[in-house]
């Protein structure tokens, strides 16, 4: 990163990185007394506690060590993501399952799933018998199997907390409030700009509408769906919407894979007829809008997301940015932008299917439903705006800054139990959005960059240092 880019604070930020030494890159009777089958979850939370210790060997005879536990996934994908693990001398970085029995790997499907991939290690509870269950990644890559001895494990009671405290919760929370101040406040602006670093490489290439567009676009896909919000936006460029307004709410559907010419089987007559209209438009450009594009369909994450959520809103909700450009665009000057006019022209926005519908089979809402709601809007300013418009108005720091807190978010929770020990302690340093970027920012440059996890990380000797 060119350093005359970048802000004062955030010069300080590298320099503090540059600083640090060591390296780094830019988480038989083996029942217990109960017979009872074993609660995955309990067993769970006593490993991540390390109830089980840290020393194992795999069925092979394969000496394993942990050197990070990395951070309790309770998502779709492994168990426990994040995680560092020496074996036979040498150290990876990856994922670990934990099962009941060896065979579950199968049963779950884990085999074929590519998110498994990463998997270092198969933890079980229940010893395979006489058969033999071999654990394969979707690559056909083997992962070694290791058998929990439950009955030396303590009778303590689990903890059901996201991640393991770091080294550096000590000498973190004995800084002076100044100190502490001034690396978040440093961590925080360099994320921020190297965000409008990124936007305006875009906007050379493809122009600054196309570049907002495209970060919109990115901004409402929440975390699950940030790549195929943004594959989107990039497959049908804002000027080409324009140049297609009658259709281009079809395009974007269709684009999406969200028309699949099943239109009549869809929820009630209000739904049919909205997915008949896309459809009359949708088929002109089906067999030869985006060459290739079957062959690479957009995949959608709709697990764990909320109805109110779902892409197709997501969707609908471009849709009508792209239909509101020109007023959106006007607000976006760096001379007249001012944060609640510009919340407020989003919060504004209305769709006529999609106002009144959760989901294509939901009955419709007794009650209007934002298409935009406030946490979605501070998401767009926190991550697109105010990075791309930092550098002409300096000032807006002061308005990001007082950004609320983006509420839960296990990946946030995850870098203040590190970095802090307890909620307790985080909960001081996560009250405002900016305290989360610069918590994520220390989080990533640290906690998941020292190839041995946490005891090869430099950062706690270095903020010991005065």
């Amino acid at each position: 990163m060119s350093p005359d880019v970048l802000s004062a604070a955030a010069r300080r930020y590298p320099d503090f990185l540059a600083s640090l030494a060591g390296p780094r890159l830019g988480e038989p009777e083996l029942f217990p007394p109960d017979p009872s089958p074993p609660d995955e979850l309990a067993w769970q939370s006593r490993w991540f506690s390390g109830d089980f210790g840290r020393d194992f060997t795999t069925l092979t005879g394969q000496q394993v060590r942990i050197l990070d536990f990395g951070w309790w996934n309770h998502g779709a994908g492994p168990d426990f993501r994040d995680c560092v693990v020496e074996i036979d001398g040498t150290a990876r970085r990856g994922s670990i399952e934990l099962d009941p029995s060896p065979r579950d790997w199968e049963a779950h499907g884990h085999a074929s799933n590519p998110a498994y991939n990463d998997t270092l290690l198969h933890l079980f509870l229940t010893p395979p018998g006489e058969a033999v269950f071999f654990t394969r990644t979707a690559e056909n890559r083997e992962v070694p199997q290791v058998l929990l001895d439950i009955t030396a494990c303590p009778q303590t009671p689990p903890g059901d907390a996201p991640a393991r405290p770091g080294r550096c919760v000590q000498n973190l929370t004995s800084l002076p409030e100044s100190r502490l101040l001034e690396i978040m406040d440093a961590a925080a602006r360099y994320r921020l700009e190297c965000k409008g670093r990124r936007w305006r490489r875009i906007a050379t290439i493809h122009g600054v509408d196309q570049a907002l567009f495209q970060g919109m676009a990115e901004a409402l896909g929440y975390s699950r769906n940030k790549l195929p919000m943004s594959v989107l936006a990039q497959r049908l460029p804002l000027r080409f919407l324009h140049s297609r307004p009658g259709d281009a709410e079809a395009l974007l559907f269709g684009a999406a894979g969200f028309l699949d010419g099943r239109e009549a089987e869809h929820g009630d007559a209000a739904t049919r007829a909205w997915l008949r209209s896309l459809w009359e438009s949708w088929w002109k450009y089906r067999a030869t809008f985006t060459p290739g594009a079957a062959a690479r369909p957009i995949r959608w994450t709709l697990s764990g997301t909320r109805p109110v959520n779902h892409p197709q809103r997501r969707v609908a909700a471009l849709w009508q940015i792209a239909a509101h450009w020109k007023s959106i665009r006007r607000q976006l000057d760096p001379a007249a932008f001012h944060a609640k006019t510009f919340t407020a022209l989003l919060e504004g926005l209305t769709h006529p299917y999609w106002s009144t519908h959760y989901t294509l089979t939901a009955r419709p809402s007794a009650t209007p439903l934002a298409l935009l709601g406030t946490q979605r809007i501070h998401d767009i300013l926190a991550n697109v705006v105010y990075p791309f418009l930092l550098p002409a108005r300096p000032e807006l720091w002061d308005d990001y800054t007082r950004l609320p807190s983006p509420g839960d978010s296990q990946q946030t929770e995850i870098a203040a139990i590190r970095l802090f020990g307890t909620p307790a302690r985080a909960a001081r340093h996560t009250k405002r959005l900016w305290q989360h970027q610069a918590l994520l920012q220390i989080y990533h440059d640290f906690c998941l960059a020292a190839p041995a996890g946490c005891s090869s990380c430099p950062f706690p000797e270095q903020i010991a240092t005065p």
